[in-house]
């Protein structure tokens, strides 16, 4: 009888850590066409500059995994990790090393750096990168010129002061044509002159987040960018990321497009191969941040 319940306690366990391995997400690499372990990403970035994870803003598991990507790439590449983010804007760049420096608190640094109303899902990104001691880059356009852009277009930009030229990428800023547009006007259900005033403020973003990350890669060189965006910024290698290959023609990089979907129990390789170099499916169960 002892004997039998030390059995039934071991398969137990057994049960339990099997149920533990059991991920809420599948990465696959798309040009191996296998699923592989997010330490396989790790490794591939060995000789890359910048890695994009393209999120959904909501998911819970993506944001995790976030975390876990940046721990690993620092931990791999020791003083050679930065962070960069469209949640936060190019100019509250100062506040942002303020509160990395621990000399503001974090309610003032939520507060005055204009934090998204969801930070708690970023907020272990940057207690990381506070602890120990990683740039974050401030990528995004504040929206006083997003939404001049939006009512006036990317022509107003050259209005402003040079003292705004510090948070504004080189102008004149074009507007990407073609496939990214076909996306962009599919989304918002049609061409019309109100919507190309709204994609041109989609190609400011881009372009401001591009340049944040290609300055930084300038002015520290060996230091590689680990950028989180919106997955439409940069799936299908458009958008942000085609935006910082103009600005930074010879760097590498490397892109990864999250999201929830139902082809998550499945085994085989994704449909959604066009969207980038890695694709992580999570699981569609797991409930969102918001």
């Amino acid at each position: 009888m002892k004997y039998l319940l030390i059995l039934l306690c071991l398969t137990a366990a057994i049960e339990l850590k099997a149920q533990d391995l059991k991920l809420p997400y599948k990465v696959y690499d798309v040009r191996e066409q296998k699923e592989i372990s997010v330490d396989e990403i790790i490794a591939d970035m060995k000789n890359v500059d910048v890695l994009f994870f393209g999120e959904e803003h909501n998911d819970s598991v993506g944001h995790d995994l976030e975390a876990k990507i940046l721990e690993k790439l620092n931990k791999t590449y020791p003083q050679q990790v930065a962070l960069s983010m469209e949640m936060f804007h190019t100019d509250v760049q100062p506040i942002i090393n303020e509160y990395l420096a621990n000399v503001i608190s974090e309610k003032n640094f939520i507060k005055e750096a204009r934090a998204w109303d969801n930070y708690p899902d970023y907020k272990p990104l940057i207690e990381y990168a506070k602890v120990n001691k990683l740039h974050v880059i401030a990528a995004n356009a504040a929206a006083r010129y997003s939404n001049a852009v939006t009512r006036g277009g990317l022509i107003v930009l050259k209005d402003f002061p040079k003292t705004s030229l510090n948070f504004l990428p080189p102008l004149p800023v074009d507007t990407a044509s073609g496939r990214y547009y076909q996306k962009f006007t599919a989304l918002l259900g049609g061409h019309n002159m109100g919507t190309m005033k709204v994609y041109q403020t989609q190609n400011f973003w881009d372009a401001t987040m591009a340049w944040s990350v290609s300055r930084f890669i300038d002015e520290n060189k060996g230091v590689k960018v680990f950028h989180i965006n919106g997955r439409f910024h940069s799936d299908e290698k458009l958008g942000t990321l085609a935006k910082l290959r103009q600005y930074s023609p010879k760097i590498k990089i490397l892109n990864i497009s999250a999201f929830s979907d139902q082809d998550f129990e499945k085994t085989e390789s994704p449909k959604f191969s066009n969207l980038g170099d890695y694709i992580i499916i999570t699981d569609p169960t797991v409930k969102r941040s918001y």
